[in-house]
């Protein structure tokens, strides 16, 4: 009986919030529950067995080390990006990073390798190709349209009540790809969502830097790559868990 009444209260309390604040709260509640597969280290502070460069079998140890549980971007060396082992289709991804002054990065998902690195560049010519969760430093960046800001969809989606740490202080992000429905989530805030191949997508891609090229966002499954864009940048606790 006092199971009965409980169950009573938490339904009334549900009733009594504004209807966007119930959905925002059942929204969050089945994003962070889910039902989601046992979590995976990609990097636990220590090992890189689950990574490599771009276009390579082993880890980039020149261009990211590293350093006090962190994976480091080092400035002053070839760029190049590093991505899973593994291909993943439907997942949750989190991790945290942190970002010097300037400092650029990003996290692309279903990434299908299919050439070298440009010459004079290092990074992989996938961020042409791929949806990005951007990674950056908002104000010193020499690019600070918020289309392209910390959190976006790069080029596509504006990020909606974002709260970023300063530079230097770790962000919490999460990236959920679940049955072509996808979240980017900053600081525990939901900041970024879309449906792949729906005509909202399409038509923002319609009006991007993307639009010109026919294999934008074409895969519907592969690797998730991290990118090197030269400045430095901090990644830690990078873990994943298959949906």
């Amino acid at each position: 009986m006092r199971k009965f009444y409980a169950s009573l209260i938490v339904v009334f309390c549900l009733c009594q919030l504004p209807a966007g604040t119930q959905a925002q709260s059942q929204s969050q509640s089945q994003s962070q529950s889910g039902s989601g597969g046992k979590w995976t280290w990609l990097f636990d502070g220590k090992s890189v067995a689950r990574l490599r460069g771009y276009m390579m079998d082993s880890f980039p140890s020149q261009a990211w080390k590293v350093e006090d549980g962190a994976l480091v971007a080092q400035t002053d060396v070839p760029n190049v990006d590093f991505l899973t082992r593994d291909n993943y289709k439907n997942f949750e991804l989190s991790l945290d990073w942190a970002v010097s002054s300037g400092g650029n990065s990003g996290v692309f998902y279903y990434v299908v390798e299919k050439s070298a690195h440009e010459s004079h560049n290092g990074n992989s010519p996938n961020w042409l190709d791929n949806f990005e969760m951007q990674i950056l430093d908002d104000i010193g960046f020499n690019d600070t349209a918020a289309i392209r800001s910390a959190g976006s969809l790069y080029d596509l989606i504006v990020p909606k009540n974002k709260v970023l740490k300063p530079v230097g202080q770790y962000n919490t992000a999460r990236l959920i790809v679940n049955r072509g429905h996808v979240e980017h989530w900053l600081n525990g805030v939901k900041i970024v969502e879309y449906d792949l191949g729906s005509a909202a997508i399409k038509a923002l891609i319609s009006k991007s830097k993307y639009r010109n090229n026919p294999d934008f966002a074409k895969n519907t499954d592969g690797h998730i790559m991290f990118q090197h864009h030269g400045q430095k940048v901090w990644l830690k606790d990078i873990k994943i868990r298959s949906l």
